[in-house]
């Protein structure tokens, strides 16, 4: 039989019956497939694997890398420094754009691997039905119609519409977010359902982690919702972060203002009637001083050290950018599953007819205690209900824990996996309890009855059977109840009711316990059945469990939120859970006036309303990845810069949107590291708290460096354009100023980018996103010291020409007036707001190293024959030194009085 697909409009197969879908997609429900329609279907549909991204050519990419103003500038640099006979300094320029150029080569081609991670999910075998026969095929060759067997374990090789299953449950979480996993069931559903609800499909790359079923295959490769999510990665745009757009911003301005001076300073000359090309080649070397050839290579060393600090923060940065983004972010989204949360189910509370218990611990390491109302140890001798509800979640139990290097794992349900880990914190081994009482017969968890029962014979022979499951389905079953003795009495239901509901009203999912002792006929377990098992069930008490938030994670979101930083969490879970889980990290308040959106109402809300919704609301549940996606686009819309933490497949879009997207390092998917700028390698939300420290620390020295460089490279400028107007000769050469750019950049300059966080750094708002890196205040700095920088250097080359010096001496003077006075004004940019004595002179020992290497240098071209002959300097005296050192306090002195003044004034350069 042919399959007969329309492709044009997939149907929505949950909403049909199983047979239904079989006749539709041409397969059978006994034989499949035959291998001949198999084969045919193949070469129409195309094997079951997400399409390659188109890779763009290595000539591209590189020049994708100089396609930035910055860039622009320092080309035309290194062009007029070749063009000036400077190789040397010409062959350094070029250097930085080449090493500039590699580094963003490198962090492209890991971003490129993002989607290689996707379709490697999807690689696996499956096990399917052809002609009758059940075989083994990889998965890219399986189509629509292909009947594919499932047991626990496996992974699910392509979106299947179920037609067979027994105890079915799958672990959704990375494609939906949903924390607990998925009972699965046959039924037809109605069509307006999200795929998170759609219970009887099963998707491909999510894991079986019980049960046993057999599905029809009705979508493979891009039409899978794996594939839906590979389209909305690709559509999703890498935008421009802060700092590369302010960057971008202040080139293109730094590049007009250089020209214009150079403009200038020709004209002027001309007008004087001086040689138009002594003019062209004045001009050249105003517009070689007036570019800070060091920037690029201070922004790259700056952002490296940033990322070394962060990755001792367990915080790993994959492109560079990401270090100061995090700096400027407004807005943090963050996923609840495996982010604000452990991941990990665990039973925090305990109640049985005679007492209520506390359990301490988070997680499947079986690290805690089970304490009383009165904090004491609970003793299971001392509540034999503790005692048998703890044993029923050992034994009526199907998974297995396991422990390696100090982590903690759970093979199967992680709900009993919370249930073993409960045990073993009240001392009970589960290897000695499943020995002591080895089973004998089970009766598997199903949608219908709600309850898992298995039955055990004991080595004395004592046979019974222990039930867990729904609470009001266990307690319709029962018709007494357990006190702490042992001894029974007529069930409380009340009260067990209101206890179970005491304990889901506070987010836990709770599961009731039951027991029937002494079987007199060991013959009536071996065939356990809803039947044999009757009503007239000892009810033993109720378990409670959430997968709890991580310890750090409301006291991160509190320092966020005192930083000014928005935190939001976005999450495929149910509202019930996500309301419980904000409301203990500190999302929610009690009165507060937001509510948790889930996704069907969040469909409803128009575009043009999405981003004020999103402003507003602190909570977003039942969200699928389009809607992430959505929400974080909408964001960015009304001016947030965004970071996005997740770690799941269904995050992927929303993080590669993200001005940063974080992702898991431990439990995340390959899909969402590669797709994210940042992984965290404990999985901590703090950690995020820790990187956004960071990266305001890494933008505070970006700022000091810019604040520190401009007024030499202006002032540079401006002392040549001095000695054109008034027909002088120039006080500094073309070579004297790419000795002074090159070498206080990395020697000063460079000192900046290890400077310590300054004290507050958390407790003040972000920038705004708008404001430009060239704010007002930085421009009344830079002339100001460029002012003091001109004059300074303009009066002592005259004085000593003055005094019989003779030109390459006043020029040398001049040379270490600059260089001398930016060693000075060091000090005062490690603090835009602080004097150098406030913060401390010595809390950087790199400024004291780099002054001592640029002193030498300036000793070396003051003194060295060779370097007087290349840079044509000269030799000075003590008495020249003690001008240029007066100079320098003098500057240092007016700056100082100048940021006192601003900073009272409650601004800051």
């Amino acid at each position: 039989m042919t399959a007969v697909i329309d492709t044009s409009a997939p149907p929505e197969y949950h909403r049909m019956t199983a047979d239904e879908v079989l006749l539709l997609l041409g397969g059978d429900p006994r034989t499949g497939l035959s291998a001949e329609d198999a084969n045919a279907l193949l070469a129409r549909t195309g094997p079951n694997s997400l399409p390659a991204a188109a890779r763009t050519g290595l000539p591209v990419r590189l020049l994708r890398q100089v396609h930035n103003p910055l860039i622009y500038v320092l080309l035309a640099a290194g062009a007029i420094t070749a063009v000036l006979g400077e190789y040397v300094d010409s062959s350094v320029i070029f250097g930085v754009v080449i090493v500039n150029a590699a580094i963003g080569l490198i962090q492209e081609s890991k971003a490129e691997a993002e989607l290689a991670g996707l379709r490697s999910m999807v690689r696996t075998d499956a096990r399917v039905i052809r002609g009758g026969q059940e075989r083994t095929v990889p998965s890219e060759t399986l189509v629509p119609g292909d009947l594919v067997k499932l047991e626990a374990g496996d992974k699910v090789p392509a979106d299947l519409r179920l037609t067979h299953a027994v105890g079915l449950r799958v672990d959704e979480s990375a494609l939906t977010g949903e924390s607990e996993p998925v009972e699965k069931h046959v039924d037809p559903l109605p069509e307006a359902l999200p795929v998170a609800d759609r219970r009887n499909m099963a998707y491909s790359g999510t894991l079986l982690t019980s049960g046993s079923g057999t599905g029809v295959v009705c979508a493979t490769g891009a039409a899978t919702q794996l594939g839906e999510i590979h389209r909305l990665i690709g559509a999703a745009h890498t935008l421009t972060t802060p700092l590369t757009a302010k960057l971008a911003g202040f080139s293109r301005l730094l590049t007009f203002g250089i020209l214009g001076l150079a403009a200038v300073t020709f004209a002027v000359g001309l007008l004087r009637g001086h040689d138009a090309v002594a003019m062209f080649t004045a001009a050249i070397a105003l517009a070689v001083g007036a570019i800070p050839e060091g920037l690029p290579a201070a922004v790259t060393v700056t952002l490296a050290i940033g990322v070394a600090r962060m990755a001792r923060r367990r915080a790993v940065i994959r492109h560079l950018p990401t270090v100061e983004t995090l700096g400027s972010t407004t807005v943090i989204c963050t996923d609840k599953t495996g982010t604000l949360t452990e991941n990990q189910m665990t039973v925090q509370a305990i109640w049985t007819p005679a007492a209520r218990y506390a359990v301490t611990g988070t997680g499947y390491a079986p690290e805690g205690t089970v304490r009383d109302d009165t904090g004491t140890v609970a003793a299971t001798d001392r509540d034999r209900a503790l005692h048998w509800t703890l044993l029923t979640g050992v034994l009526c139990n199907d998974a297995s824990l396991t422990g390696r290097d100090g982590v903690w794992s759970v093979a199967g349900d992680p709900t009993e996996g919370a249930m073993l880990t409960a045990a073993a914190k009240a001392g009970l081994d589960t290897d000695t309890v499943r020995t002591r009482w080895p089973r004998a017969a089970a009766l598997p968890f199903s949608s219908e009855r709600q309850f898992m029962a298995t039955a055990h014979r004991g080595l004395d022979s004592t046979v019974i059977v222990l039930v867990k499951g729904a609470v009001e389905r266990l307690l319709e079953r029962c018709s007494l109840q357990m006190d702490a003795d042992g001894t029974t009495r007529p069930l409380d239901h009340r009260a067990a009711a209101a206890a179970a509901a005491d304990l889901a009203a506070r987010g836990l999912r709770v599961l009731a316990t039951a027991m029937r002792p002494n079987c007199a006929e060991p013959q009536e377990i071996e065939h356990l059945d809803e039947l044999a098992l009757g009503d007239g069930l000892v009810f033993t008490g109720l378990q409670a469990m959430l997968d709890p938030p991580r310890a750090a994670a409301a006291t991160a979101v509190a320092a966020c939120r005192s930083a000014g930083i928005a935190v939001k969490m976005i999450t495929g879970d149910h509202a019930a859970t996500a309301t419980a889980i904000a409301r203990q990290v500190g999302l929610l308040e009690t009165g507060d006036a937001r509510v948790v959106l889930t996704g069907t109402e969040l469909a409803a809300v128009p575009d043009g309303e999405l981003a004020e919704v999103a402003h507003r609301n602190g909570v977003f549940a039942r969200v699928s990845p389009e809607q992430k996606l959505r929400l974080v686009a909408a964001l960015q819309e009304r001016g947030h810069v965004v970071a996005m933490t997740g770690d799941g497949v269904n995050d992927a879009p929303a993080l590669r949107q993200a001005g940063i997207g974080v992702a898991m390092g431990a439990s995340g998917t390959d899909v969402a590291k590669e797709a994210a700028d940042m992984v965290l390698t404990d999985d901590d939300f703090a950690t995020v708290e820790a990187a956004v420290e960071e990266g305001r620390g890494v933008f505070d020295n970006l700022t000091k460096f810019i604040t520190w460089t401009l007024p030499t490279n202006l002032g540079e400028g401006l002392v040549i354009l001095a000695a054109i107007m008034f027909g002088a000769a120039l006080p500094i050469l073309p070579s004297q100023i790419l000795w002074i750019n090159m070498t206080t950049a990395v020697a000063l300059g460079l000192m900046l980018a290890f400077e310590p966080k300054e004290p507050g750094i958390m407790t003040r708002p972000p920038r705004k996103p708008g404001q430009p890196l060239f704010t007002g205040a930085l421009i009344l700095r830079t002339a100001l010291v460029s002012v003091l920088l001109v004059a300074g250097a303009w009066w002592l080359f005259n004085w000593e020409l003055a005094n019989g010096a003779d030109i390459a001496q006043a020029r040398t003077a001049a040379v270490n007036v600059f260089v001398t006075v930016q060693a000075f004004y060091l000090f005062s940019c490690r603090s835009l707001t602080q004097s150098a004595w406030r913060i401390g002179m010595f809390t950087n020992p790199w400024i004291i190293v780099g002054i001592a290497v640029q002193a030498a240098g300036q000793l070396a071209i003051t003194y060295t024959p060779a370097m007087n002959a290349v840079f044509d300097t000269a030799p000075i005296g003590a008495d020249v030194w003690l001008r240029i050192l007066a100079i320098a306090a003098a500057t240092s002195l007016i700056v100082s009085v100048e940021k006192g003044l601003r900073t009272r004034a409650g601004s800051a350069a």
